[in-house]
């Protein structure tokens, strides 16, 4: 009985710790599903995010939301009325008027080196504002820089990286800066940047100043006094220290300096000499000598640019020292682009809510920036692709469609230069009208973007045809032109009757969609806005098309947020005068400010990698040619294009149905048709390492614009120029026009052409011009050496390529790279026509056309004598230029210096 039980316990035993067992494991098997579940949704769930940032209140000091500032006093928006110097204005009177108008807009820079962080900087605000500027080493006891030309200046400012330079030149130096400062009315700009090797207090050289260095500053102020403020609004920064301990302050009792930056000292241990009250005192850290010491105005900066406020006093600095001639206007133009409206992933959208805040944002934007429109982009297929959520918001956006302005993006999103066909590519387009038309959306802004900028630039032209049958798109942007980095070379250009904006980006992307996660942390965003990279943009542009996506006014809503903030610090901190235009007006306004830019510079698309990435597969560089004949003109060039075309690995380009063997793509309306326009002269090459090709164009020799856009598209290129005498190029272009039936050539002798006087008829000068104007080699040679490196030119003899082909040619194939040819053998002297031509069949002559090796006249002794004259010094200029470069002079060179010489 006892046993039977024992069974009984030890089975019910074992079957509660089997139970017990599989309870375990089951709870472990629920855990894991749990967490699978719960890591599923966590995943493909949206984020419970916190409340979107505001923005910036109004000239609160500048802080970063939800900071205060610690301010107390009012006035609107709580700004406060700031401490500063009374006026005397009574000393100000004595200041006089800048004038520098005897001086060219450029201004001379002074770096350390040429690789100096604020050398750099000081570079970049000129270039961004499009000033003209030379950089140079700091002298020390070196030679200064040729400061006037036919008695005008060559520099409107002098700007000095580091002003010990300046106030140390040796005295022959600083004499001859002075003097020419004085007389020609230019200012000075000088940077004090202290290091470890820095005294704490000293006089700077020369001037009643004295500089205390080495400090920590707090509470930065401007000074309302200050004449050189323009751009600049007063107001106040916000309380607290500036950033670093290597801040100088500038100390006079002289009448001459007027404080602009002020601020106070961190530490009570720093300026015990100034007296018990020196914290309370303001110390400027940026001086502006009026000129009543010696005559010169100046701008010191006791610091480097890296504090925004710098930059922007250094804005106003260079305006005010050039009389305002080195200046933008106070407008500024500002377009805010949405792209992919209706398209993006779910939970990235807007929701009707982001949509009544978009509204509401734009609708305060109006009170501060007239004509503010948000400028929506759309493809219409992504069109209720969201949640219900998402879905209710686009067909908010469309109900409020005419409160926004509208254009186009593709149908499908996709690139264009993946479209090879016109005809789809129109398709597409025609699908995101039909959706316009279908829905309201108005069709008639003239204004569309690429998605990736794709087609834009590098052009691809069936976008464009496409874009003007379809849509009727006179305006485009893109941030790729000329590349996208450094934002500041962005420039403008029109193509095929479509005028494409500069595109600037603000730090949103289709990533950044919350506060807290923003790239670098929220702080950078704020850092950009508050006087970083886009207050930059906004300052230093007249006007800035701002791309931003759909996704950055969902979430977190940063596209409001960041306008809205940059709205008002621009209004607190500038006196810029903010407005909205559409694309088609904004375009005008743009190339009225800009017309230099309505000429594109075609760039090579293989040396950008982005660039390549958004160009049509089926096109290759291998296209373009790896040397030119550059001429000029009757020199022999037609000649060295068909010896060269001898060469087995020499392909030349197809000949065109209105210029023959000659293309003249870079000097002339021929350049306006593009690259893609370019390359169908060229054939694909067999082996891309192996196939030379080349254009010959005589006309690009002396055409001023032929070397920069060559350099752009063809910077490798190898450049061939053949020089014959001046004189008789000049009479050979004279007979080559009789032989064309020019009425100006034909009623005058050609002494009466390059004699004629400027009472003489249009046509006459022009015929002179042509005749006289390619034989000033020196001067087209220089131009074309500032694109393209000695190396890569080399200057034929054209005496001796007419009388020596074959030694001339060997000389070109070991300058261009090329497995040797016989051209011994290839070529045969033709007594007729009298020059060498292409030896073939049976040992025949097949020479140049009829229009090649005329008989004409001798050039009359008298117009000889006149031209010797006329060209000896552009001969002797010819001279040096080439000993400088090392390259052997011609025989006929050699022979008209002799003879001019022993005249």
């Amino acid at each position: 009985m006892v046993g039977a039980g024992l069974g009984v316990w030890k089975l019910t035993r074992g079957v509660r710790q089997l139970e017990l067992h599989r309870l375990i494991l089951a709870l472990i098997v629920f855990s894991l599903l749990s967490m699978a579940f719960l890591a599923y949704y966590v995943s493909n769930s949206p984020k419970i995010k916190e409340a979107p940032p505001l923005p910036f209140s109004d000239c609160g000091g500048g802080m970063p939301p939800g900071v205060s500032t610690g301010a107390a006093g009012g006035g609107p928006g709580g700004q406060r009325a700031p401490l500063f110097l009374p006026p005397r204005q009574g000393r100000l009177r004595q200041v006089k008027a800048v004038d520098n108008s005897k001086t060219e807009p450029v201004v001379l820079v002074f770096v350390e080196s040429i690789y100096s962080q604020l050398g750099q900087e000081i570079v970049a605000i000129l270039e961004s504002s499009r000033f003209h500027y030379r950089t140079e080493i700091a002298p020390g006891k070196g030679d200064m820089p040729t400061l006037t030309e036919r008695n005008r200046g060559r520099y409107t400012l002098i700007i000095f990286e580091n002003v010990l330079k300046y106030v140390n030149l040796d005295a022959w130096n600083r004499d001859l800066l002075d003097k020419y400062c004085a007389e020609y009315g230019v200012g000075v700009i000088g940077f004090f940047k202290a290091n470890e090797n820095s005294l704490l207090s000293a006089q700077l050289k020369g001037f009643p100043l004295f500089l205390h260095s080495h400090l920590g500053l707090r509470d930065y102020r401007i000074n309302p006094n200050a004449p050189l403020l323009y751009i600049t609004k007063p107001n106040q920064v916000e309380q607290g220290s500036l950033p670093g301990d290597d801040w100088t302050i500038f100390q006079s009792n002289h009448s001459t300096y007027e404080p602009v930056l002020l601020a106070s000292t961190k530490s009570s241990e720093a300026l015990a000499h100034f007296g018990p009250n020196h914290l309370r005192a303001l110390h400027a850290t940026v001086i502006q000598d009026l000129g009543l010491h010696d005559g010169i105005q100046r701008v010191l900066f006791g610091n480097n640019l890296n504090y925004w406020l710098h930059k922007l006093v250094f804005v106003d600095a260079i305006a005010y020292l050039t009389g305002k001639r080195l200046c933008l206007s106070l407008d500024r133009y500002i377009l805010v682009d949405v792209d992919d409206i209706f398209v993006g992933k779910e939970g990235t959208r807007m929701k009707v809510s982001d949509v009544e805040a978009l509204l509401n944002t734009q609708n305060k934007l109006k009170l501060l920036v007239p004509n503010f429109t948000f400028n929506l982009g759309f493809s219409g297929k992504f069109y209720h692709t969201g949640t219900d959520e998402e879905d209710r918001g686009d067909d908010m956006l469309l109900q409020h469609r005419m409160d926004f302005w509208w254009f186009p993006h593709m149908w499908s999103h996709m690139q264009p230069h993946l479209f090879h066909n016109v005809s789809v590519l129109a398709e597409q387009m025609r699908l995101n009208k039909v959706f316009a038309q279908e829905h309201g959306i108005p069709t008639d802004m003239g204004y569309a973007v690429a998605p990736h900028h794709s087609g834009v630039y590098p052009v691809h032209s069936q976008l464009y045809d496409a874009w003007k049958s379809v849509w009727g798109i006179r305006v485009t942007s893109t941030e790729e032109y000329p590349h996208l980095r450094p934002a500041r070379y962005r420039h403008g250009f029109i193509h095929n009757g479509i005028q494409v904006l500069p595109r600037q980006t603000c730090g949103l992307f289709t990533h950044t969609i919350f506060y807290h996660e923003y790239p670098g942390g929220s702080k950078e965003l704020d850092k950009s806005i508050r006087g970083g990279e886009l207050f930059l943009t906004v300052l230093l542009n007249p006007i800035s098309i701002f791309m931003t996506h759909l996704s950055n006014y969902g979430n977190d809503r940063l596209g409001l947020y960041t306008f809205e903030s940059l709205v008002k610090f621009v209004q607190c901190w500038t006196n810029l005068q903010l407005q909205t235009l559409p694309p088609l007006p904004l375009a005008e306004k743009y190339f009225q400010i800009f017309p230099e830019e309505r000429d594109p510079l075609w760039q090579n698309p293989c040396h950008d990698k982005r660039h390549k990435d958004i160009w049509s597969k089926e096109k290759t560089c291998d296209r373009l040619p790896k040397f030119l004949i550059i001429g000029p003109q009757k020199t022999g060039t037609t000649a060295l294009h068909s010896f060269l075309s001898l060469h087995p690995a020499i392909t030349s380009s197809f000949p065109s149905p209105n210029t023959f063997e000659e293309i003249q793509f870079f000097s002339g309306a021929n350049y306006n048709n593009g690259i893609d326009w370019y390359m169908d002269f060229f054939p694909f090459p067999s082996n891309v390492s192996t196939d030379f090709m080349f254009e010959k164009s005589a006309n690009y020799f002396d055409t001023e614009v032929a070397p920069k856009r060559a350099a752009a598209l063809l910077p490798r290129a190898k450049i061939l120029a053949v020089l014959i005498n001046p004189s008789d190029r000049a009479y050979s272009w004279y007979q080559h026009q009789r032989a064309h039936q020019d009425p100006a050539a034909l009623n005058n002798t050609f002494h009466a052409v390059v004699t004629a006087g400027p009472p003489s008829s249009r046509d006459l000068l022009a015929l002179q011009r042509r005749c006289l104007k390619p034989g000033t080699y020196a001067v087209h040679l220089e131009r074309w050496l500032q694109y393209y490196q000695p190396s890569q030119l080399a200057i034929v003899d054209g005496a001796l390529l007419r009388s020596n082909p074959a030694l001339v040619m060997e000389g070109i194939q070991r300058f261009l790279g090329v497995s040797p040819f016989n051209y011994t053998q290839a070529l045969t002297y033709d007594d007729g026509k009298g020059f060498w031509c292409q030896r073939v069949e049976g040992g025949r002559a097949k020479c140049l056309g009829k229009s090649k090796g005329r008989k004409y006249p001798e050039m009359s002794p008298e117009s000889r004598a006149f031209l010797a004259e006329y060209y000896r010094e552009h001969n002797v200029e010819l001279l040096r230029l080439l000993n400088r470069l090392g390259q052997p002079l011609p025989s006929w060179l050699r022979q008209e210096l002799q003879s001019t010489s022993w005249s």
